[in-house]
């Protein structure tokens, strides 16, 4: 005689998003985080991954961020093909101008804008922070270290959050040669919040839809 399956051991089942869902979910998320990169930038703040190498060198060279944010990231191209395929190549590939594409309007619309730094950057990585989280969800990325870090969530089962942490402090100490060292400290609080966001929110088998 069989008996039904308690409700504990029924798995949910993912529902897939649609196109439309798709496309206004990386629309938002890389609005959002090209809206966090210009607070970051506007008080001369890093973080991590390469949003923040980008960031480190437009402080040094004259050349617009979104342009260097699509360079430093062709790099990791091979390995999304490699591992990750096509589909979530070409979604972080267009993830990547978007971002690229919202930064150079962030710029545009706001100009110079005066925010103390302790805003700029906490505001700044949370705002990148939720915005990651939107693009990871519709199974794409920004490049770079996330790509590793989701990597190391589905093939070992490590919180992208906190692989994203350990690359970003690497990334944050690289900055004590450009940028005022207090101002990195307050980074690292900032890079530390926004890869908690993530941990906290984007955990494995924790969200259904793909």
């Amino acid at each position: 005689m069989s008996t039904a399956p308690r409700q504990s051991d029924l798995k949910p089942e993912g529902v897939r998003h649609s196109l439309l869902e798709d496309a206004l979910g990386l629309l938002t998320g890389t609005f959002v985080v090209s809206l966090g990169l210009f607070l970051l930038r506007s008080v001369e703040a890093v973080t991590g991954g390469t949003a923040g190498l980008a960031l480190l060198v437009s402080y040094a060279v004259d050349i617009p961020f979104g342009w260097l944010f699509a360079l430093v990231n062709l790099p990791f191209f091979a390995l999304a093909i490699w591992k990750k395929g096509w589909d979530f190549t070409v979604r972080t590939g267009l993830s990547i101008a978007l971002v690229s594409l919202f930064s150079s309007l962030q710029a545009a619309m706001f100009g110079t804008v005066d925010v103390p730094t302790l805003y700029g950057v906490l505001g700044g990585n949370v705002l990148a922070g939720v915005g990651l989280l939107i693009v990871f969800r519709h199974r794409s990325s920004i490049g770079g270290f996330n790509i590793v870090a989701l990597l190391a969530q589905e093939r070992l089962g490590w919180r992208a959050g906190y692989v994203q942490m350990a690359l970003d402090t690497a990334v944050v100490l690289l900055a004590l040669t450009v940028v005022e060292p207090v101002t990195v400290l307050v980074s690292a609080v900032g890079a530390a919040l926004l890869n908690l966001v993530l941990a906290l929110n984007h955990r494995p088998g924790r969200y259904m839809g793909y």
